[in-house]
C-alpha cells in the first residue's frame, strides 16, 4: 500500500509542492511507495505552479482509515487534517510551524519541525545529495514552494538559508527568481473567479484567541484592490462563514506584497477591539493598515489578543 503524504486543508503551494516532493522521495530513493495527494483544491497559484512544472493535480482527499498509512507535511495541526488522522498509521511529520498538539500516534514517528520559512527547505536538508535525482519538475515545485512561503524573501519567516536554497535550486534549474516569482503571485492574485466565502476560506487557519474561536484568513496579492474593493460583501459573508465553520469570528488580512503591509477588514467591534489590542493602534473605519505585516505565522498570530 502506497504511503498518502499530504498538507492542510485549503493547500497553497507548499502544501500542493511538497506533497509531490516527498512522495517522490520515498517512492524513488527510499523504494517505499508514496502517492502525493490534497486535502482540497489548490490555490491559483498552486495551480499556477503545477502547470508551469508540468506536474500532475495529486487526488484530492476527504478522510483517511485505519489501514492507511500517511505522512503528515506543512502542519501538525489536527484542525488542518483530515477528521480521522489519528485513526491512521501516521509514519513522520514534516512541519515549519508551532507545536499544536492533538496528533495521536500508534507507534513512534519521525517528526521534523525546523524553524524555517519553508517546509521544502526542510525537505532540501533531508534528501540531501539524493536531491540532485530528482526530476526537473520536483525541484521546480520545491523552489516555487519557497518563492510562495517567503514571499521572495520579503517576508520576516525568511531565514538565509531558506534564501540559499531557493538560490540554489533556481541556478541549478537555469530561472530567473524573480521572474518565476512574479508570475507566481499574479497567478495568486487573480482571485475573480472566488465566491467571497472561497475566498475567505482560500489561505486560513483555525486559531483559539482569548477564548474565541478565530478562523484567520490570509490573501496575498500584487493587486490588493481587486479584493478590498469587495470589501462590503466579504465582510457580510464573514457572518455565514463563521457559523458555518463553528468560528466565532473570521479575520481576513489583506496581504501586498509589493507594499509590504497587511489591510485587516474591520468589520464589527470585536475585530475593532482585537485589531487596537493587538497591533497598537487606532480603528476608525472598516479597515486598517497594518505597515509591515507579513506573515501570519511570525506577525499575526503571536500578536493576537482581546
Amino acid at each position: 500500500m502506497s504511503i498518502k503524504v499530504f498538507g492542510h486543508k485549503s493547500p497553497d503551494t507548499d502544501s500542493t509542492g511538497s506533497p509531490i516532493a516527498w512522495a517522490w522521495y520515498l517512492s524513488e530513493v527510499k523504494g517505499t511507495p508514496a502517492k502525493a495527494c490534497l486535502l482540497g483544491e489548490p490555490n491559483t497559484e498552486a495551480l499556477f505552479v503545477l502547470k508551469h512544472w508540468d506536474l500532475a493535480k495529486p487526488e484530492i482527499i476527504a478522510d483517511v482509515t485505519a489501514d492507511d498509512h500517511v505522512v503528515v507535511v506543512d502542519t501538525n495541526n489536527p484542525a488542518e487534517l483530515p477528521p480521522s488522522i489519528n485513526e491512521s498509521k501516521l509514519q513522520a511529520i514534516i512541519d515549519h510551524h508551532m507545536l499544536v498538539g492533538g496528533l495521536k500516534t500508534k507507534s513512534p514517528i519521525d517528526i521534523t519541525i525546523r524553524p524555517l520559512a519553508c517546509t521544502a527547505t526542510i525537505m532540501h536538508d533531508l534528501m540531501g545529495d539524493d536531491l540532485a535525482r530528482a526530476p526537473r519538475g520536483v525541484k521546480g515545485a520545491m523552489l516555487s514552494c519557497i518563492l510562495s512561503d517567503t514571499l521572495e524573501f520579503r517576508s520576516p519567516t525568511t531565514t538565509a538559508h531558506d534564501k540559499a536554497v531557493a538560490e540554489k535550486l533556481a541556478a541549478d534549474l537555469g530561472v530567473s527568481i524573480p521572474e518565476l516569482a512574479t508570475a507566481m503571485f499574479e497567478a495568486k492574485s487573480d482571485v475573480s473567479a472566488f465566491s467571497d466565502a472561497e475566498l475567505l476560506r482560500m489561505d486560513s487557519k483555525e486559531y483559539n484567541v482569548a477564548g474565541k474561536e478565530l478562523r484567520v484568513s490570509v490573501l496575498e496579492t500584487t493587486a490588493p484592490k481587486i479584493v478590498l474593493d469587495r470589501k462590503a460583501s466579504l465582510m457580510a459573508s464573514m457572518v455565514g462563514v463563521a457559523k458555518e465553520d463553528g468560528a466565532d469570528q473570521v479575520l481576513l488580512f489583506v496581504v501586498d506584497i509589493i507594499r509590504e503591509e497587511a489591510t485587516l477588514l474591520v468589520p464589527n467591534d470585536l475585530v475593532k477591539q482585537m485589531a487596537e489590542a493587538s497591533f497598537g493602534v487606532k480603528v476608525t473605519g472598516d479597515t486598517v493598515v497594518l505597515p509591515g505585516v507579513m506573515s501570519r505565522k511570525k506577525q499575526i498570530i503571536p500578536a493576537l489578543k482581546l
